[in-house]
């Protein structure tokens, strides 16, 4: 079995030991972090065996390396990694910048010692060790980026490791990554950014405007609440890929605001048209860059046990249940759960363990 060491106990680095810990599918992991405090936390939490704050000795009996540090602190750690770091080590990252990070490892890292660059396409409005969930990626896709340069038995071992986190491994190009999740990652969040601007810009005047503003401007502008620290750091690293789908965007705020200048009714029927059907071509049944999704949504009355109740009826049916969210937008689904399973089957099966239950209930595509 493998002998991990991972560089950074925060959300993603201490969940990755937990998962594994807990599937018992790692001889050791040892966590590396600067702070002597997160590492004994991580102690506590079980996501380490044991940790350092010291580089090479954290490295000196690891045959993976895995690197969940913030991309500002790669050209940083890239020196020191490649002095330390034993022959035939296999060291990846789970960062979401891909080319450049990718680029800089290959290059700096010594002949012998293979990089994979990695991207787990999960995480939490939280952050730190404390947030740390050994459930965190299952069933979550998990981007591995081989160039011409990488190792086919290292990004074995890898896919492996991932596989065993209940990951879903999908290989792409680093180029084709970074650009892919600047559009639906990071330009939500920039877009999310600038709608609280704009709202916060007539709170002056209009001093009950977030009072207001629940619903679906509170669920479009979720990731605002991300922390900035980690946010500051990725765009920075991105920023190419960013501004190029960020232009994008642009210009059809552009269109959209030139069709109300001139109250062109057609060109907006068009364009809501093309975004009411680009949406629907979403995948929900099919493979996309994120897992399928088979939802349920469930009427939940407000009282103690509910959703006790709920999760019951159908763990005794043998359902499993992939994801579970309270809906706070009463737009026709007033007091409801959403609930998402892994194929239609589980749905079916679901919708009727709980209508026999006696909770009103209907699929959601």
């Amino acid at each position: 079995m493998e002998r991990v060491a991972i560089v950074g106990v925060g959300l993603i680095g201490g969940s990755l030991g937990m998962a594994w810990r807990r599937a018992r599918s790692v001889a050791r992991v040892t966590g590396i972090d600067p702070s002597e405090a997160a590492l004994e936390r991580a102690r506590e939490l079980e996501a380490i065996d044991d940790g350092t704050t010291d580089l090479a000795a954290g490295l000196s009996e690891a045959t993976v390396v895995v690197l969940a540090s913030p991309p500002g602190a790669m050209e940083r750690l890239a020196p020191a990694l490649a002095r330390a770091v034993a022959p035939g080590t296999v060291v990846t990252d789970v960062g979401s910048t891909k080319q450049r990070v990718v680029a800089l490892m290959e290059a700096a890292l010594p002949s012998g010692t293979p990089f994979v660059g990695g991207h787990p396409m999960a995480g939490s409005d939280r952050s730190g060790v404390e947030a740390a969930d050994p459930f965190l990626f299952q069933n979550a896709v998990y981007v591995l980026t081989p160039t011409p340069a990488t190792d086919p038995e290292a990004l074995a071992r890898v896919r492996r490791l991932v596989e065993l986190t209940g990951a879903l491994p999908l290989e792409m190009d680093p180029g084709q990554h970074d650009l892919v999740v600047a559009a639906i990652s990071h330009l939500p969040l920039v877009v999310a950014v600038a709608l609280i601007h704009a709202v916060l810009d007539l709170e002056p005047e209009h001093p009950e405007v977030l009072r207001l503003a629940a619903g679906g401007f509170r669920d479009t502008t979720r990731v605002a609440s991300s922390p900035a620290s980690l946010w500051q750091d990725i765009l920075a690293s991105k920023a190419g890929p960013v501004r190029a789908v960020l232009r994008k965007f642009r210009t059809h705020l552009e269109r959209l605001d030139r069709a109300l200048e001139l109250r062109d009714a057609g060109a907006l029927a068009r364009a809501l048209e093309r975004a009411g059907q680009g949406r629907a071509r979403i995948p929900t049944v099919s493979k996309g860059l994120l897992p399928a999704s088979f939802d349920a949504v469930v009427v939940a009355e407000d009282r103690p046990g509910e959703i006790g109740r709920l999760a019951t009826a159908l763990g005794a049916a043998g359902v499993n249940i992939r994801d579970l969210e309270i809906l706070r937008v009463r737009e026709g689904e007033g007091g409801t759960v959403r609930l998402a399973f892994a194929s239609r089957e589980a749905q079916a099966r679901a919708l009727a363990v709980l209508r026999e239950a006696g909770f009103k209930a209907h699929r959601r595509d």
